[in-house]
């Protein structure tokens, strides 16, 4: 649950970062551009027959990064995960911070709320993002959402997702939600970032630390224990969201300062620049997949929508059959299948943590100049008190 004295940690982390920036600026290249990946993620088949794709599409000329809307409800103070809505057109889905309990709003191209919707029988501990996908067998909207906060790396027993139908009308109403329980493969991590393959419907949890990685999650999940995680590849210093692109062939993960567009884990396709805000949060693609939307906390906070570069755009080519995984899966006897499972398959990279995105030297570098700024978040803490 985020705190007051959490906030000034955050903000104070923040500002001590901003002052050591230049000398974070070479650990975080590193980090963010990873090494090339061993194994990659289902890309799945771009075709042009995706709905709502435009295949090859390149940035209208002379678009440049705008406010789409701002958040015009009061209730939306910590605006911490956005997503495009599958089903209902110019419709973003959005939640606050933990605090606020299980509840979510769709909001129209106007900034407008449209509807409060709240997930019966679930619990947010800490509310750290969500997703939007089609259910690759009955073409319905589905949205996640990711209780996947732990500012402790691993203080809790396990995190949670929560996948619930999208709502067909826009009218208030409590939904029901299933719950899928979580467990790391190497130990707990603090996370905020959760995507979804839209081909296969697999899940993927980016975690939010110094040097932080990319976990998939297994392609069948289950309800009644708890599903492993397992590292894919490295992902940017800090990452604070991620997002699939609508017709798979990339992925971008969200940091505080920028957002890198990758065509699999490690491998780099473009390095987007992100605007100022006060708090970067949140990161999706537009249904027509061409650009970015960014989204921060704060009451009536903007959402900026970002042109994708065309390198990112031309690079969206047909990409080959993903091959089965070689990553053994938990031997268990079958379980009654929920009607959740998500299809699909992949190669699973090998845990190596000298590949998580950050040299060595560049970590114990950060950790020095952490130290220092330790005493700067100090000196904010007792100031607010």
């Amino acid at each position: 649950m985020r705190s007051r004295a959490r906030d000034v940690l955050i903000r104070g982390g923040v500002a001590a970062g901003m002052v050591t920036a230049a000398v974070f600026a070479g650990a975080g290249a590193w980090a963010e551009t990873g090494s090339a990946a061993r194994a990659g993620i289902e890309a799945g088949t771009r075709t042009a027959g995706a709905a709502g794709v435009r295949v090859g599409a390149v940035p209208v000329e002379g678009e440049e990064e705008r406010v789409l809307f701002r958040f015009e409800d009061e209730r939306i103070t910590e605006s911490s995960g956005l997503a495009v809505s599958p089903a209902h057109e110019d419709v973003y889905y959005t939640h606050n911070d933990s605090e606020a309990g299980p509840v979510f709003f769709a909001v129209g191209g106007d900034g407008r709320t449209r509807a409060t919707f709240t997930l019966r029988g679930a619990a947010a501990r800490d509310w750290e993002g969500m997703a939007a996908s089609t259910d690759p067998e009955t073409g319905r909207g589905v949205l996640w959402f990711a209780d996947i906060g732990d500012n402790f790396e691993g203080a809790w027993p396990d995190i949670s997702v929560y996948r619930v139908a999208e709502p067909a009308s826009l009218r208030d109403a409590a939904l029901p939600a299933v719950r899928y329980r979580f467990r790391y493969e190497d130990g707990g991590h603090n996370a905020e970032g959760i995507m979804v393959h839209p081909r296969t419907g697999r899940l993927y949890i980016v975690s939010k630390e110094f040097s932080g990685s990319v976990y998939e999650a297994p392609k069948r999940l289950r309800t009644g224990r708890a599903n492993i995680l397992r590292r894919v590849g490295p992902a940017p210093i800090m990452a604070t969201d991620a997002a699939y692109a609508p017709d798979g062939s990339s992925f971008v993960i969200r940091t505080y300062f920028s957002a890198t567009v990758y065509s699999a884990p490690g491998e780099q396709l473009a390095k987007v620049a992100m605007p100022q805000l006060e708090q970067a949060e949140s990161i999706a693609y537009t249904a027509d997949g061409t650009a970015l939307l960014t989204g921060t906390e704060g009451a009536g906070s903007p959402v900026h929508r970002i042109p994708l570069p065309e390198e990112v755009l031309r690079a969206a080519a047909p990409t080959p059959t993903p091959e089965p995984s070689t990553a053994p899966e938990p031997s268990t006897a079958p379980e009654p299948s929920t009607g959740t499972e998500a299809a699909g398959g992949g190669t699973a990279a090998a845990d190596d943590r000298g590949d998580a995105g950050v040299p060595t030297g560049a970590v114990a570098l950060w950790l020095a100049v952490a130290a220092g700024a330790t005493g700067v978040i100090a000196l904010i803490a007792r100031r607010t008190r």
